[in-house]
């Protein structure tokens, strides 16, 4: 269902040692050459999402390929969302070894960086390709890895996948104007779930693997997610009636690949080339994947009886004017490193829409 390329043609040196025996003034030498054998490395890696969730479904490809590229020499073993840890802390687990590599959102990590929540799925962000580009060609990889300082964590270029826009909200009630936000029970993630809980909703943190119960409990009356083609694969039309889409919330739904500082730097460079080579395909492959399958899936939902709408305009206007206020008085009072990724952002997106 998946394109998968073999597009790493790396071949492991194989390392000989000769071994002159001497059997006697009589006999000659036997020399030969045989294969040292080839120290086998295991990571563990694990997806933060369900196994029907693309991101989780690319995350076990970039494990498969990793080992496939190195010839078995690193062997990463996938591992689905909350089947090693709880949803949500991979970090923790990467940074303590339990895991060696994981996919999973900044947002999650909000209780460690507060910067967190401005590299995903924040009101104002850059979408698309300028925050991949921004991420890969602008600095922002090395500025969320000094926002990770002090944590045995990194990132690399070519581990960001910025994803379509996520949808707005999935809704069993209809959002009419701001009156319908107020007081709405809703899953809302990160800076988002935060604006959101000041202009009246009542936002709370659910996993994703949770979400389609929780509808079904009434815990919630709506949530974001992700995509609209993960979406559609969470069978998400089944307990919302409502599809609304509109980018004011999340212009962008980027997730990264962390990876032990310890255990990428016990690699030798030729393995350490794979895994970022790997990961920086198959993440664009991911992206464009979801692009198009996103684009089938909002015709599905149609068809199963969903009704796909925009977000009102006083909603996405006030969703807007809140996050400047909300950011605003976080660049105040944050770390600095707050205000070099929130102007980092802002200027390499003023710059990108220049050029059009």
């Amino acid at each position: 269902m998946f394109k998968r390329t073999a597009a790493f043609g790396f071949i492991a040196a194989l390392v000989a040692a000769s071994a002159l025996v001497s059997c006697g003034a009589s006999k000659a030498a036997d020399a030969g050459a045989a294969a040292a054998p080839v120290e086998k490395i295991v990571w563990k890696s694990s997806g933060h999402g369900p196994a029907s969730d693309p991101s989780q479904i690319y995350h076990d490809l970039v494990c498969n390929a990793i080992t496939e590229a190195s010839g078995g020499r690193l062997e990463v073993k996938p591992f689905v969302g909350g089947s090693i840890v709880p949803a949500y802390k991979e970090v923790d687990a990467i940074n303590e070894n339990v895991l060696q590599m994981g996919y999973s959102c900044p947002m999650y990590n909000l209780d460690k960086w507060s910067a967190a929540g401005l590299i995903s799925s924040r009101p104002g962000a850059l979408a698309g390709e300028a925050l991949r580009s921004w991420f890969d060609f602008g600095g922002g990889a090395d500025l969320m890895n000094k926002m990770m300082e002090g944590y045995n964590v990194m990132t690399f270029p070519g581990a960001l996948s910025p994803l379509p826009q996520e949808v707005f909200f999935h809704s069993k009630v209809e959002l009419k104007s701001m009156a319908s936000i107020k007081g709405l029970k809703a899953r809302c993630m990160g800076d988002g779930g935060e604006i959101l809980k000041r202009l009246g909703a009542a936002t709370v943190i659910i996993p994703g693997g949770e979400v389609y119960e929780a509808m079904q409990r009434g815990t919630i009356d709506a949530f974001e997610y992700s995509t609209l083609a993960s979406n559609w694969n969470m069978h998400f039309n089944e307990v919302a009636d409502y599809v609304y889409i509109d980018d004011s919330r999340a212009p962008s739904d980027p997730q990264v690949f962390y990876v032990n500082k310890d255990a990428f730097n016990k690699l030798p460079a030729d393995l350490q080339a794979i895994v970022k080579n790997v990961i920086a395909n198959y993440t664009q492959l991911q992206h464009e994947f979801l692009i198009a399958e996103s684009i089938k899936a909002m015709e599905s939902f149609k068809k199963a009886g969903n009704k796909v709408l925009p977000v009102p305009k006083d909603i996405s206007m006030a969703v807007k004017a809140e996050a400047d206020k909300f950011y605003s008085e976080k660049s105040a009072s944050e770390k600095p490193i707050f205000g070099e990724i929130f102007n980092s952002m802002k200027n390499f997106g003023i710059a990108y829409e220049a050029m059009k």
